[in-house]
């Protein structure tokens, strides 16, 4: 009654919801709908894609194909010529949108919902115009019914166009938005159970669940509002339903979308069965991981990425060397201090951020151009008070990454600051099966292994501050130590190049030219620091400067573009060229019945440069990559994708490098170690079917 009444109040506004101008697109009431076609070419046999999209006004919503406790899923109807027909449109994983007492299933902000044409071998071989009428419901606390009428011109072919006619920004939102629920792998099952007030849901997916939540594809199966209880299995994940107060059969089937942790979305059609009561697991594996973290956070401070950064403290501890003991080992907590603050800091946001429906992986922060902006600034200031520009202790530049080289209390917490923040996209090689175990865990499980690890960056120097007579091993202070402190500029301003690499190959031409601007004004507020020291005007004339390359750094989304796009292979006989990876193109080679190697990557990724130079882009793995028939797909992740976090999810790992050898006829790949050698890589290859690989082949080499 409820619903009944919802909608009959609805249609009381569709008089003053008039139709839109035929267009491609239409704003209507809180929202804007287009058409979005990828290409505008279609033909027999093609992927003939189509998109409804929905912008929408903050707070207001629309439905999905179940709608929940109120509301009805858009729809639309075609005018289409003869011989094209048009498929349903298909539903992406909706949120739960609470609203007073009830719940409803749909989507805010921006949603897209695909489809596709078929298009027979007889159809008119000439531009068309194709028109849809949409209808939709869209909510806050109130609801308004709307529709438009929506044109799109196309061009029908006989057979593929070796020049296709691409909308960059509609296969841009494609890309984005078009993420389907996969059906559940051939290996998982589910299963369900009735129970006297609902149903209990086991789903196996070989790996410990987290998280959950079921999404029932009937209407009138489920309560919506009522909390869905996990309960985590060494193989899955148990979730403990309430049925809807109206239902008196249990359904033949549990019909619906399963969303699971790192943003996984799965169809899921459950069979009765027998569920087992479920007890929460313990993690019989987190003694190692905790071992391997510590060991982890150790070898950490070898990395060049961090070396330079502790190399600070160490000069402080030369100098440092005739102070108390109580003094000392009060530097080593509070450097440890900071370490702890920071990483503890990062997993909260990533949870956090995690929580609110973001798909974010471990280095999330070197995604976002105003972080990588920021800290080439940081560190490119820090580089010139090292080289001798400016002293540090006598300017206001004793703020942020500056705080490192001070040899008081805030030096120490803010060398651990400064130390995790350039250390994270450097955890990969070490690190990769341990954070990926910590971020699938409870979150208390997650912040004890992140602990260990902060403990493990932070030990050397803490132990140096608990045994003083150790420092007697370092050399006296003396005039060397400005010379070493100089040299050091020098690796500093290494990490900054790096760092304006990324940005340039990442984001383009207008924010790398922003950037280095925002460098000179850096360059001039060192000058006045060291031309005019501890001058009042200087020191404000220098914070001017300062201000003025962060707010240029705050822009740094805006002036962000899209990269170019990546250089496909040419034809399938020559497999050694990288091609963009996607879901879509895994699964087209896997159906092919060929290898396929994945290199998740990120341009940050210090380990993912080192293991393409020596490992992935050497002669004789190459030719090895030929050889095998191999299809290489590289997943770049410099910048923030929800896809590509899912992949790396499902396959255990959180960060970059991973390296997923997918072999003919098996459901889950084989993973490399994180740190390559040609000798690993050409192994693994060595051990592909070599059967299914040359039957694979052959077919390649007669085109």
């Amino acid at each position: 009654m409820h619903r009944f009444a919802i909608i009959v109040a609805s249609l009381l506004l569709l008089a003053a919801t008039l139709p839109a101008h035929a267009a491609n697109s239409a704003d209507a009431s809180h929202l804007r709908v287009q058409l979005i076609f990828p290409q505008s070419q279609l033909y027999p046999g093609g992927q003939n894609q189509v998109g409804l999209y929905f912008k929408l006004e903050p707070g207001w919503h629309v439905y999905w194909k179940n709608a929940g406790d109120s509301g009805e899923p858009p729809r639309i109807q075609w005018t289409l010529p003869a011989g094209v027909t048009a498929s349903p449109l298909e539903f992406p994983a909706p949120a739960r949108l609470p609203l007073g007492p009830l719940m409803d299933f749909g989507y805010e902000n921006e949603v897209l919902f695909p489809s596709h044409f078929v298009v027979a071998p007889t159809v008119i071989l000439s531009p068309a115009n194709l028109h849809a009428k949409v209808s939709w419901l869209v909510c806050r606390e109130v609801c308004i019914p709307g529709k438009a009428e929506l044109d799109q011109n196309v061009q029908f072919l006989r057979s593929a166009p070796p020049n296709p006619t691409v909308s960059a920004a509609d296969t841009a939102l494609w890309n984005r938005l078009a993420k389907l629920p996969a059906p559940l792998p051939s290996g998982d099952k589910a299963v369900f159970q009735p129970t006297s007030t609902g149903f209990r849901l086991a789903v196996a997916t070989g790996r410990r669940e987290t998280q959950a939540a079921f999404f029932p594809a009937d209407q009138d199966i489920l309560d919506n509002p009522s909390p869905q209880k996990l309960t985590s299995t060494p193989e899955g994940l148990v979730l403990d339903l309430k049925k809807d107060a109206n239902l008196t059969a249990s359904p033949a089937h549990l019909n619906g979308v399963l969303e699971l942790a790192g943003g996984r979305n799965y169809q899921v059609t459950a069979t009765p069965g027998t569920v087992a009561a479920a007890t929460p697991v313990t993690s019989s594996g987190l003694p190692g991981i905790v071992g391997l973290a510590f060991l982890g956070g150790l070898l950490l401070n070898l990395m060049p990425c961090v070396f330079p950064v502790l190399f600070l403290k160490g000069l402080a501890l030369v100098n440092s060397g005739a102070e108390e003991r109580h003094k000392l080992r009060a530097h080593g907590f509070v450097y440890a201090a900071g370490i702890l603050v920071s990483f503890w800091a990062l997993v909260a946001a990533l949870l956090g951020l995690r929580a609110a429906g973001a798909t974010l992986g471990w280095g999330f922060q070197f995604q976002s151009p105003v972080f990588l902006a920021l800290m080439a600034g940081l560190l490119f200031l820090l580089g010139l008070s090292l080289a001798g520009q400016f002293e540090i202790g006598l300017t206001l530049t004793s703020a942020g990454g500056s705080l490192a080289a001070k040899q008081g209390y805030a030096g120490s917490f803010f060398t651990g600051v400064l130390a995790v923040v350039v250390a994270t996209p450097c955890t990969a090689p070490f690190m990769g099966a341990a954070i990926g175990y910590a971020l699938a865990q409870t979150a208390a499980i997650t912040f004890a292994v992140f602990t260990v690890l902060a403990l493990g960056l932070a030990a050397p120097y803490v132990a140096l501050t608990l045994q003083p007579a150790w420092t007697r091993l370092l050399p006296k202070p003396g005039a060397w130590m400005d010379v070493l402190k100089q040299a050091v500029s020098i690796p500093i301003f290494l990490t900054v190049i790096g760092l304006v690499w990324i940005v340039a190959q990442s984001y383009g031409a207008n924010l790398l030219a922003a950037l280095l601007a925002g460098l000179l004004l850096l360059a001039v507020a060192g000058w006045f620091l060291g031309r005019w020291p501890a001058r009042r005007w200087a020191d404000t004339t220098a914070a001017l400067f300062l201000l003025a390359f962060i707010g240029l750094a705050a822009f740094a989304q805006r002036l962000a573009v899209s990269p170019a796009p990546a250089v496909s292979a040419g034809t399938p006989g020559q497999s050694a060229a990288w091609q963009p990876w996607s879901p879509t193109a895994l699964n087209n080679y896997q159906s092919q019945g060929r290898p396929v190697f994945v290199d998740f990557t990120a341009s940050w990724c210090l380990s993912c440069q080192v293991n393409e130079r020596v490992a992935l882009d050497q002669p004789q793995v190459r030719q090895a990559f030929v050889n095998a028939n191999v299809v290489l797909l590289r997943a770049d992740w410099t910048r923030q994708d929800p896809a590509i976090t899912q992949a790396l999810a499902a396959l255990g790992r959180s960060g970059v490098p991973v390296y997923a050898l997918y072999a003919p006829g098996e459901s889950s790949p084989r993973l490399l170690p994180q740190v390559l050698t040609p000798g690993i890589v050409t192994d693994a290859l060595n051990q592909l079917p070599r059967a299914e690989t040359q039957a694979s082949a052959a077919p390649s080499d007669s085109k």
